[in-house]
């Protein structure tokens, strides 16, 4: 499967859309990310299926 969001793209999940994510890596079809301005928090990560750009 390919990568669809480069890493250092902006994405938001479909379950928070006001929420701006940025991915940090892709491995084995997981994106990691990171909320954009708060790199402190937790990193969230999410099938391909559950981002939008």
């Amino acid at each position: 499967m390919e990568n669809i969001y480069p890493e250092g793209s902006t994405v938001f999940a479909n379950v928070n859309p006001g929420q701006k994510l940025v991915v940090r890596r892709f491995v084995k079809r997981i994106y990691y990310c990171t909320v954009q301005g708060n790199p402190g928090l937790k990193e969230q990560i999410y099938y391909e299926r559950e981002l939008s750009e």
